[in-house]
C-alpha cells in the first residue's frame, strides 16, 4: 500500500480486450500521457475518487504475456515488480478466455493482489455460451467481476473489489478439486491448496530446489517461488540479477514445459467454467480445416483479399460516381460565384483549380476507402485475420521471422503508422527493425486513390485486377526483402508464433462502425490538413516561376525542378516532369499524387468519367501508355511512405540513421521493381 493513502491500480490485459475503454470509463478526460522511462511505449495515468478513497490508475501496455521479450512485456512486468501498483486489474476478454487466461496465470504467480475484470460478457451470451462465475474465482483464487466496459456496467463492483483487495492480509482460498491428483503426488508440499497454478511433481521439485537457494542467498527477495520459476525458464533478466550456484544435474530450460502445463491447466479451467463450449469449437474447427489448410490456406487468403477489392471497386465506384457529380456541381458553383463577385483570375484558380480540385478529388475516393475499411473490419472482427497470421507463419519462418511479424504487415493494408507501431510486439530488436523497413511495402489505403485513378484510366474492365495486383506485389516484395535482409545479416529465427485462433463469430456492427469511423475520420483529417496544404503549395509552385505569377505551367518552379529530376525516372517509364512533381508531392501523403495530377494537368474533376477520360487523353498524347501507368502504380506502391509513417519509424527505432536508410532502401527497391516491370513488360507490350 502506498504511503500517501492513494491506491495505485495497474490496468493490464491482452490487446483488444477492452482495457483502454474500461480505463477511460473510470478516468474520463483526467489523463496524463508520457513515455515510460527509457522506452517509446506510452505511459497513461488517470486519477479519480471512489467513496472518499483516492485512486491512481496506470494503463499498462497491452500484452499477451510477461515473458520480458517485447518492450510492452518488459514495461508491464517491471511496473508490477517495482511495486508501482498496489492492485492489478486484469482485464479479460470473456469471449477469448483461453488466450487471456495465460496472462492471468502469470499475474497471479507474481504474488501481487489481482482482480479480474471479465469484459465482453455480452459477446459470450450472443454465442450461446455461459461462464460459471462461482467456479472461476475458486479455481484462480482471485475476485472475478463481470463488467461491460462500453456500457459502463460493473464499474462500482469492480472498484469495490479493488479497494477491499488492496488491504487483504490473507490469500483467497483456492478450490481445485484435485484430490485424486494429490493422492498420487509424491511432492512434499500440498501446493493445490496454496497456488492456482501447480505444476507436475518433477517441475515442482526443481522449483523447490532453486527457491531454497534463493531464500538462503537473497532472504529479502520478494516472491522466491516466482524468481525460481524464471531461473528455470532461463529468463535472462532474473538470471543476471539473482545468480545462484545450481546443482550440475539441474536442467534450466523448462520454459516450453511450463508453458505447456499452463495451457493444460487453462483447458481444465475452460472445461469446468465454460458451458456449451464443445459445440462452438466444433464449428470453428470445421472451418479451420479449410481456411488454415497447409496448402490451401494461402490461396484462400489471396482469394479473400481479391473479393475485398472486387467489392471496393464495384460498390465503391458506384458510390464514387455520385461524389464526382456533387464535386463538379460544387466546383462550378464556386467558380460562378467568385467570377460574379469580381474575384481575380488568380484567386479563382487557387480556390477552384487548387484547393477544390485537390481536396475534392481525394474526397471523391471516400466511398472506396469506406468499403475497404468495412471489409477489413469484418475480417478482423470475425476472427479471420489471426488465421492469416497463422497461415503465413511457415512462409515468414523461411525469411527469418515468425508469423507474428505478419500481424503488423496486415495492419499495413489499412495504414502504415499503426503497422509500424505494432512491430513493438516482436521480441527481437533486429526483427522489429526489419519489419519497420519492409512494412511500408504493404499497400496502405492512402495509395488506393492512385490505383483507382490510373487503373480506370488505362485498364478498363481489368482495372480491379490491375489494382489488386499492387497488393499482391507489395506482399511478395515485403517478404522477399525481409528474406534478403535476413540472408545478408546471416540471422536466425529464434521465436515461433504463439497465437490463439479465436472462435469465429458474427462481426459486431458497433465494433465495425467504430473501426470504420476512426479510419474515415483520419482520412478526412488528412484531407482537411495535409492534403489541403499540399494542394495550396502545389498550386503556388505551378503558377509561379522565376518571373512571378504565370499561367504557363511549363515556366513554373515545379516544371523547372521536375525537369532536373526526370533523368532518374526516365528508365522506369516515368520521364515526365509532371509525374515527377506529383510523386515528390506524394511524400507528404500518398493521396496528394492524385490531387497533384488534378492541378498539374488542369483537370478540375479528375475522378469523374469525363475527368479520367481527359487525363487518359492528355497522358496518351505524351506517349504515356498502360505500361507506364502500371510502372507508376508499382513505384507509388513501393517508394517511401508518407511523412507521418517516416516520423513513426524514427520514433520507434530511435534512430535517424536507420530512418534515412529506410528511405534509401525503399526508393531503391521501388526503382528496381518498377524498372523490371517496365522493361520486361516492354518485351510483350509495345
Amino acid at each position: 500500500m502506498s504511503t500517501d493513502k492513494t491506491i495505485r491500480v495497474g490496468f493490464i490485459g491482452n490487446p483488444n480486450c477492452g482495457k483502454t475503454t474500461l480505463f477511460n470509463a473510470f478516468t474520463g478526460a483526467n489523463l496524463k500521457v508520457a513515455n515510460w522511462p527509457g522506452v517509446t511505449v506510452e505511459r497513461i495515468e488517470g486519477s479519480f475518487n471512489y467513496k472518499g478513497q483516492d485512486i491512481r490508475l496506470i494503463d499498462l501496455p497491452g500484452t499477451y504475456s510477461l515473458t520480458s521479450y517485447t518492450m510492452e512485456e518488459q514495461v508491464a512486468r517491471n511496473c508490477i515488480l517495482n511495486e508501482e501498483t498496489d492492485v492489478i486489474i486484469d482485464v479479460v476478454d470473456a469471449s477469448a478466455l483461453e488466450r487471456n487466461l495465460y496472462l492471468t496465470l502469470q499475474l497471479i504467480e507474481l504474488g501481487r493482489p489481482v482482480v479480474m475484470a471479465l469484459n465482453m460478457m455480452d459477446i459470450v451470451e450472443k454465442r450461446g455460451l455461459e461462464i460459471d462465475l462461482h467456479r472461476l474465482p475458486e479455481m484462480l483464487g482471485i475476485p472475478v467481476i463481470p463488467v461491460k466496459a462500453r456500457a459502463r456496467r460493473g464499474l462500482p463492483q469492480l472498484m469495490h473489489a479493488v479497494v477491499h483487495h488492496a488491504d487483504r492480509s490473507e490469500k483467497t482460498a483456492v478450490v481445485h478439486h484435485h484430490e485424486e491428483i494429490e493422492k498420487k503426488s509424491r511432492h512434499r508440499h500440498h501446493h493445490h491448496e496454496e497456488f492456482a497454478m501447480v505444476y507436475s511433481d518433477d517441475v515442482e521439485d526443481k522449483i523447490d530446489i532453486v527457491k531454497d537457494l534463493l531464500e538462503e542467498k537473497y532472504p529479502d527477495l520478494y516472491n522466491h517461488r516466482w524468481h525460481a520459476m524464471k531461473i528455470l525458464e532461463g529468463d535472462p533478466v532474473v538470471t543476471e540479477q539473482y545468480p545462484v550456484d545450481l546443482p550440475k544435474d539441474l536442467v534450466c530450460n523448462l520454459e516450453d514445459e511450463i508453458i505447456r502445463q499452463k495451457y493444460d491447466f487453462i483447458l481444465e479451467i475452460l472445461d469446468e467454467v465454460v458451458l456449451n463450449r464443445e459445440e462452438k469449437e466444433a464449428a470453428t474447427d470445421k472451418a479451420d480445416r479449410l481456411l488454415t489448410h497447409r496448402y490451401l490456406g494461402f490461396p484462400i487468403f489471396l482469394g479473400i483479399m481479391a473479393l475485398v477489392f472486387l467489392l471496393t471497386f464495384t460498390f465503391g465506384d458506384w458510390l464514387k460516381d455520385y461524389m464526382s457529380v456533387f464535386l463538379e456541381w460544387a466546383s462550378e458553383g464556386v467558380r460562378a460565384g467568385l467570377t460574379g463577385a469580381g474575384a481575380s483570375a488568380g484567386v479563382v484558380s487557387l480556390l477552384v483549380d487548387g484547393i477544390i480540385a485537390g481536396v475534392g478529388g481525394i474526397l471523391t475516393f471516400l466511398p472506396n476507402i469506406v468499403v475497404l475499411f468495412v471489409s477489413l473490419a469484418l475480417l478482423e472482427d470475425s476472427g479471420y485475420m489471426s488465421r492469416a497470421a497463422y497461415v503465413m507463419d511457415g512462409i515468414m519462418g523461411r525469411v527469418g521471422l515468425s508469423g507474428k511479424a505478419f500481424i503488423p504487415m496486415i495492419l499495413g493494408f489499412g495504414c502504415t503508422v499503426p503497422a509500424v507501431m505494432a512491430s513493438r510486439t516482436l521480441e527481437d530488436k533486429n526483427d522489429r527493425l526489419r519489419v519497420m523497413m519492409v512494412t511500408p511495402f504493404m499497400s496502405c489505403s492512402a495509395r488506393l486513390p492512385i490505383y483507382v485513378m490510373l487503373s480506370q484510366c488505362f485498364f478498363g474492365k481489368y482495372s480491379m485486377l490491375a489494382a489488386y495486383s499492387m497488393y499482391v506485389i507489395g506482399l511478395f516484395v515485403a517478404i522477399f526483402s525481409a528474406w534478403m535482409i535476413h540472408r545478408r545479416n546471416k540471422g536466425e529465427s529464434t521465436y515461433s508464433l504463439l497465437i490463439e485462433l479465436p472462435e469465429y463469430k458474427a462481426p459486431s456492427g458497433r465494433t465495425v462502425a467504430i473501426y470504420v469511423w476512426e479510419k474515415v475520420k483520419d482520412y478526412l483529417t488528412r484531407a482537411g490538413t495535409i492534403i489541403f496544404l499540399a494542394s495550396i503549395i502545389m498550386w503556388f509552385i505551378l503558377n509561379f516561376g522565376p518571373h512571378g505569377y504565370t499561367t504557363d505551367i511549363s515556366a513554373s518552379f515545379g516544371s523547372i525542378a521536375g525537369r532536373v529530376i526526370v533523368p532518374f525516372f526516365k528508365p522506369i517509364g516515368l520521364g515526365y516532369w509532371q509525374i515527377v512533381v506529383a510523386l515528390i508531392a506524394g511524400i507528404s501523403a500518398k493521396e496528394v499524387v492524385v490531387s497533384s495530377c488534378s492541378v498539374l494537368f488542369g483537370i478540375g474533376n479528375i475522378t469523374s468519367e469525363a475527368g479520367m477520360a481527359a487525363l487518359s487523353g492528355t497522358l496518351g498524347s505524351m506517349g504515356f501508355t498502360a505500361l507506364n501507368a502500371f510502372s507508376m502504380m508499382t513505384f507509388c506502391l513501393l517508394y517511401v511512405p508518407c511523412i507521418a509513417a517516416l516520423a513513426t519509424i524514427k520514433r520507434e527505432s530511435g534512430s535517424g540513421k536507420f530512418t534515412a536508410l529506410c528511405v534509401v532502401f525503399q526508393i531503391a527497391v521501388a526503382w528496381v521493381v518498377s524498372f523490371l516491370v517496365f522493361r520486361i513488360g516492354g518485351l510483350f507490350f509495345r
